[in-house]
């Protein structure tokens, strides 16, 4: 003889609620069952082109076994009333558009109609939101691990990558032309530059690397050092006039490589690190103000 269970049927969307009586249901019931149920209290006889289809929820968890076993599962006495949670069942999201690499996508950002990417060929790309590609750029030697956005002035957008090469590199993209040019390539990391962020002001940005420092570097349109033959051996394209940037500040304390980073105002900046910790700088004196130790990060 089939176990006949109570349930309740309960919602926090009002446009499908129904009386929140007590039900009988057969302990063998499927989401499939509980689906026809549900629409017959809502509309009565509902047609193929009516019906709506529902999740439901039940001691933390979706039902997808019969409701006996997902109880039962759950530790859960068979012999009380359960309240059952139901919600409008939306199809899984599908890609609008696919932008195809030739390798490992590691960093993605997004400005106005653009956005740019990086790649593990070492390139980086532009593509318009309607899935144009617009641009390839070569210059780093080994993979990028990210990339962002940093202002848009006069037809110029400026940007940065940053690469396993151990540097980060400036570079202004005409939007009319099509046309790059390098303006900065940032040196004083003694590994993979991993993250990099923008502070609001567009003015200063900050990278993390393996080499377990926090540095900062001015945005400027200014050349610390002039790179020499050396500098230019460094990168594929020999139109690249490799102009060398140095950090304005550096800042240590992580024992482990840099992950994330992240501006929280003018002058504080938060950075997540493979030990494990959460640590908050002071940007304009320099050092650490708090530090949060996680179990893993």
């Amino acid at each position: 003889m089939t176990l006949q269970l109570q349930i309740k049927l309960i919602t926090k969307q009002p446009d499908y609620s129904v009386p929140e009586t007590v039900l009988e249901v057969p302990e063998n019931v499927t989401t499939k069952e509980l689906n026809l149920l549900l629409n017959s209290l809502l509309k009565g006889d509902v047609g193929e082109d009516e019906f709506e289809e529902f999740d439901f929820l039940l001691l933390g968890e979706l039902i997808r076994t019969p409701l006996s076993q997902h109880i039962e599962a759950k530790s859960s006495s068979l012999e009380q009333v359960h309240e059952i949670e139901y919600f409008l069942k939306y199809p899984a999201p599908t890609p609008e558009n696919s932008l195809i690499h030739d390798d490992w996508v590691s960093g993605v950002d997004s400005m106005n109609k653009w956005i740019l990417t990086g790649c593990y060929d070492a390139t980086v790309h532009i593509w318009g939101t309607d899935g144009e590609h617009k641009l390839t750029i070569p210059g780093h030697t080994a993979p990028i691990k990210s990339v962002a956005w940093l202002k848009y002035e006069n037809d110029e957008y400026t940007f940065i990558s940053t690469s396993h090469d151990e540097t980060a590199i400036l570079w202004q993209w005409n939007e009319r032309s099509n046309a790059v040019d390098c303006i900065h390539v940032c040196k004083g990391h003694a590994r993979s530059v991993d993250c990099v962020d923008v502070n609001a002001s567009t003015n200063r940005f900050a990278t993390g690397s393996y080499d377990q420092m926090l540095k900062i570097w001015s945005a400027d349109n200014e050349t610390e050092n002039a790179g020499g033959d050396d500098d230019k051996k460094r990168f594929k394209s020999d139109n690249l006039k490799t102009k060398v940037k140095t950090p304005l500040m550096t800042l240590s304390g992580h024992t482990d490589g840099i992950s994330g980073v992240q501006w929280i105002d003018t002058n504080e900046i938060a950075t997540c690190s493979l030990d494990c910790t959460l640590r908050i700088w002071d940007a304009e004196l320099g050092g650490m103000k708090h530090q949060l130790s996680l179990d893993y990060i």
